[in-house]
């Protein structure tokens, strides 16, 4: 068992229990910031057998991540990435000792797929079976790749000035994309009050121990790829901070066990349109003041970084390094660089640390004898939009610009979203009858509608997408309408969702009595009520969606 013995406040030194989907925030002075305790003394033990017959990822080091019984679980293998020596790149620059750690070797080429695998742990652990992301891309994708494979139905908010290809390949994994026409800020609250009025899981990002603790296996993997050395420099460029703020735990960890000398200083580099840190960082501040995003590297685009700012500036004063700030332009050159010298194709916001470590290099806060490792992420290689085609996302308009909207626009557009995320699956192999049905709930509601064409591709989406109801025929090519309705009910996933049954035959008394106890209402095609219809979907999904709001 991994479970963290307590967590301990950093301000106070209060302990409390770890309780693992509560904001980590201490109950004596409200700090946010609370580290994870664990058996260290036995892990370290482990460390110097070996660590014999562990995997080669992040599970290597189960023993310090938040989770009851990681090895029984069927764990997402995030982590395990090689450990790079710049050949020409960094030497031209005039440093030997610069290494990537190739964060793109992730299942979605991303460092966020080590904070999906643990979060998503975490949600297998406590039977979650539907939650909610606010993200500027990685992490989005991230998580729909990882709740893809353990079954839970994620929705992913992002504000519409993230690249497409990043939405489309969230929705790929299938996820529920919905896309925000305001700023990042903007996106979470809404994020948050749906996942509020849903009763669903919110993942919170830094103040998630899962997420954040996950973030410390980097540290670890560079320590022992540098055969139990510690850098002089770990550097990363940010957008909410947690990466580092992750990262440094792990070396303090390591250090605190005895098995390096010093805790690296760090380099946090941001996209200069959006460099709140870096500014209060220059101007010696405490606390960073929020900024609107003016920046083309959409990913990096956090206005107001909050109580991560105040946490990594009393780091870099304890153990050194230093803030900086990169115009896109840099990044962009950075990035085109770094793809001639070194082979190594990365996004935008990676290229942003390239660009750091070249500022720093020049200006001589880095010396040319010192190691740096640089956090290396990201693709460039967009997921081709023919395979989900064009209606993928669901758009919430809060303002034209990134500029804040009004609390009543937020609120209009919030409830506008209800509407417009009730997910209703229509399973009928007669094109010209779900045709049909679909323009009559159309006309009434903005619903999305999914249609399947047999029986097996309608269970498969209602396990998938989690509708707020399915409409069915009973004739269905595959397993019929009956069978289906009776493995919707057998399966927890789905066996609340309601059902209406749309039958094309009479149905016999007995018929009647299989289904009885198990759909909302029958009606024959052939004298089909529209309004009848249509108001009893409404009434039944309003009913749902009620309940669930209670």
């Amino acid at each position: 068992m991994s479970r963290p013995k307590y967590v301990e406040c950093s301000l106070c030194g209060n302990r409390q229990p770890y309780e693992p989907f509560t904001p980590a925030v201490c109950e004596r002075c409200g700090s946010q910031w609370m580290e994870t305790y664990y058996d260290y003394e036995a892990f370290k033990r482990e460390i110097l057998r070996g660590l014999p017959g562990r995997p080669l990822n992040m599970w290597r080091y189960q023993d310090i991540l938040p989770l009851d019984h990681p090895s029984a679980l069927d764990l997402y293998p995030a982590g395990g990435t090689p450990l790079w020596l710049s050949q020409r790149y960094a030497p031209a620059l005039g440093n030997s000792n610069v290494y990537f750690k190739d964060e793109r070797y992730g299942p979605t080429s991303s460092f966020k797929d080590r904070q999906a695998a643990v979060a998503v742990a975490a949600m297998v652990e406590g039977s979650v079976r539907e939650a909610v992301i606010a993200s500027t891309g990685n992490a989005a994708v991230a998580y729909a790749a990882a709740c893809a494979r353990a079954g839970i139905k994620l929705w992913v908010f992002m504000t519409s000035l993230v690249p497409q290809e990043k939405l489309r390949e969230a929705a790929l994994f299938g996820a529920e994309v919905i896309r925000v026409s305001g700023n990042y800020d903007q996106t979470k609250q809404i994020a948050a009050q749906f996942a509020q009025r849903r009763r669903l899981l919110l993942d919170r990002g830094a103040s998630s121990i899962p997420a954040r603790e996950s973030m410390k296996t980097i540290a670890y993997e560079i320590v022992e790829q540098l055969g139990w050395r510690t850098p002089d420099w770990y550097i990363q460029s940010v957008s909410g901070g947690m990466g580092p703020l992750g990262v440094y735990q792990g070396f303090k960890e390591i250090y605190n066990m005895g098995l390096i000398d010093r805790i690296p200083k760090l380099g946090v580099i941001q996209a200069e349109g959006c460099a709140p840190m870096v500014r209060a960082f220059k101007a010696g501040q405490e606390v960073a003041e929020s900024v609107i995003p003016d920046t083309r590297i959409t990913i990096l685009s956090t206005g107001d970084p909050g109580k991560s700012y105040t946490y990594l500036w009393n780091l870099i004063k304890l153990h050194g390094g230093i803030m900086e700030a990169v115009s896109d332009s840099e990044a962009f050159s950075a990035m085109r660089t770094l793809a001639k010298t070194e082979g190594m194709a990365v996004e935008p916001a990676a290229a942003v640390a390239f660009a750091g470590l070249e500022k720093l290099l020049r200006n001589g806060h880095i010396t040319k004898d010192e190691t740096v490792i640089v956090n290396c992420t990201g693709h460039t290689f967009p997921v081709e939009k023919h395979i989900i085609g064009e209606q993928y996302a669901v758009d919430v308009h809060l303002s034209e610009s990134q500029a804040p909207a009004p609390r009543e626009g937020l609120q209009a557009a919030l409830e506008n979203l209800d509407e417009k995320t009730t997910t209703i699956l229509v399973i009928d192999d007669n094109e010209d009858d779900a045709l049909l049905i679909r323009r009559l709930l159309e006309s009434r509601k903005a619903y999305r509608l999914f249609v399947a064409k047999d029986g097996w591709e309608g269970m498969a989406l209602a396990r998938q997408k989690l509708p707020e109801m399915i409409v069915t025929d009973l004739m269905l090519p595959g397993i019929d309408g009956f069978g289906l309705v009776e493995e919707l009910r057998l399966d927890p996933r789905t066996r609340d969702i309601p059902i209406v049954v749309i039958s094309a035959k009479d149905i016999t008394g007995e018929e009647r009595k299989r289904l009885n106890g198990h759909i909302e209402a029958v009606y024959q095609k052939g004298s089909l009520q529209p309004k009848k219809f249509v108001d009893q979907v409404i009434q039944v999904i309003e009913d749902k969606v009620g309940e669930q709001g209670k």
